[in-house]
């Protein structure tokens, strides 16, 4: 039997080349090895969204036409939205009964975001509860592997401590332990070098025109040191050569070439490389034009996905509770 793998995206807004090889492209791959089941968390996504809860419905479709465009097989994987299967809110209440509070408070990134997102309150019961509802949507599935970034082992980790402690306190062995696939790709920067979001207004999105991908591209911050059109380029210090070597790999050497003796400017350097994007995701933007045509066909899909999901997901709260009482 394959084992199976969970992973989400919160519907916050506009997926991007981020999201793309941090995940995406990961997912695409691992349908062939794993029975893989992709949850669009509208649930995670209201936690830090909830002044904007609006938004959530739009970008959830809009995820799943990005999703369905990139390559994500509805025939081989279940994709479903979150909220859509209750039995996620019901384990992780059963969860929050057995999860002791300073871990929650000790869990690294809830104190990272704290201190780096100021423009919404997230000092509430719900946010600091992130990693118990996480924790449920692994273990609903009894997924064996979750595909992160290396920044979310934390939560990983707490989610094998919350099995632990069930198995321990209930003396069972329902849940087995589950383990992170980590992405082989290393973060993509947005396009002024800093953590790419839609906060910072700094990502090419998987739906851009190519006229804004090309014009987005122009803007990118490039070498700090190279001044003048003869000084040379450090390629291992410019965010636009990353790009490069993402999704041009085989111009690598040339490129590293005509920076380093200066045979181009960062202008042209960059308007080669808006071509390369724009022709990246034009089979994507293709297939979404497709797609946005019929988003009734969209909606059948996340219902179909549903039902094979809260399938499942019945199923282990039914086992859970015989555990329980």
């Amino acid at each position: 039997m394959k084992k199976t793998v969970f992973s989400g995206m919160r519907p916050t807004g506009k997926l991007h080349l981020g999201h793309l090889v941090g995940a995406l492209n990961n997912w695409i791959d691992l349908q062939n090895k794993y029975d893989c089941i992709f949850g669009i968390v509208d649930w995670h996504a209201l936690m830090g969204e909830y002044e904007q809860s609006k938004e959530i419905k739009e970008n959830i479709i809009d995820m799943a036409i990005d999703w369905v465009a990139c390559g994500i097989d509805v025939s081989k994987s279940i994709v479903f939205v979150q909220s859509h299967v209750p039995e996620h809110l019901e384990l992780q209440m059963i969860f929050s009964c057995i999860t002791p509070l300073g871990w929650l408070e000790r869990n690294p990134i809830y104190k990272e975001q704290l201190r780096e997102i100021k423009s919404r309150d997230l000092q509430t019961y719900g946010f600091l509860g992130y990693p118990v509802l996480q924790a449920a949507d692994i273990l609903l599935y009894k997924a064996n592997a979750v595909p992160i970034g290396e920044d979310q082992l934390p939560h990983i980790e707490l989610a094998r401590e919350i099995l632990r402690r069930f198995n321990h306190i209930y003396k069972t062995n329902f849940f087995n332990d589950c383990e992170a696939i980590l992405t082989k790709m290393p973060r993509l920067l947005g396009l002024d070098g800093r953590k790419m979001s839609k906060s910072y207004q700094n990502a090419v999105n998987l739906g851009d025109s190519e006229k804004e991908i090309k014009s987005k591209v122009k803007k990118m911050f490039t070498d700090p040191k190279r001044i003048k059109f003869t000084d040379p380029g450090h390629p291992d210090e410019c965010n636009v050569h990353m790009y490069y070597e993402v999704f041009a790999p085989a111009k690598k050497k040339e490129v590293d070439e005509w920076c380093t003796k200066a045979q181009k400017g960062c202008t042209e350097c960059k308007s080669i490389l808006g071509d390369i994007l724009a022709d990246y995701l034009a089979p994507i933007r293709e297939k979404r034009t497709e797609l946005e045509k019929d988003k009734d066909r969209i909606w059948d899909i996340l219902d179909e996905g549903r039902q094979k999901a809260q399938k499942i997901a019945r199923k282990t709260i039914t086992e859970i509770k015989e555990v329980i009482f």
